[in-house]
């Protein structure tokens, strides 16, 4: 059984704050280097996941998170600002299955899509 997904972040308060923010994910735990969120996400500080893994985190990837939204225009309009200050198109396409999505980095670079459910 999955439990978690873990996402390895360089500022755990930044990306806190982004998934409190813009998916309304809130706080179970706070172990300071270490955060479980509400859907099963959690994130942990680069430093202490080095040392705990004795090995360096590898930025950059092959996966993706994946979130529906009821109102996916409304959350373009929430997400609007993050991705200009990080000059991030927002670039909504339609699924082969008739569905609008659109696909960002949350600020260490982790790929999220978001979809109309």
């Amino acid at each position: 059984m999955l439990k978690n997904i873990l996402l390895v972040v360089s500022d755990i308060e930044r990306s806190k704050a982004f998934y409190q923010k813009y998916f309304s994910l809130q706080v179970l735990k706070d172990f300071g280097e270490n955060v479980i969120l509400t859907e099963g996400l959690v994130l942990q500080e680069q430093k202490s996941w080095e040392q705990l893994m004795e090995t360096n985190a590898v930025t950059g990837n092959a996966s993706e998170l994946f979130f529906v939204e009821d109102d996916l225009d409304g959350f373009l309009l929430k997400i609007e600002n993050y991705m200009a200050e990080r000059d991030q198109a927002v670039k909504v396409r339609e699924n082969s299955w008739g569905k609008r999505a659109v696909i960002l980095k949350d600020p260490d670079g982790h790929l999220i899509e978001v979809s109309e459910r």
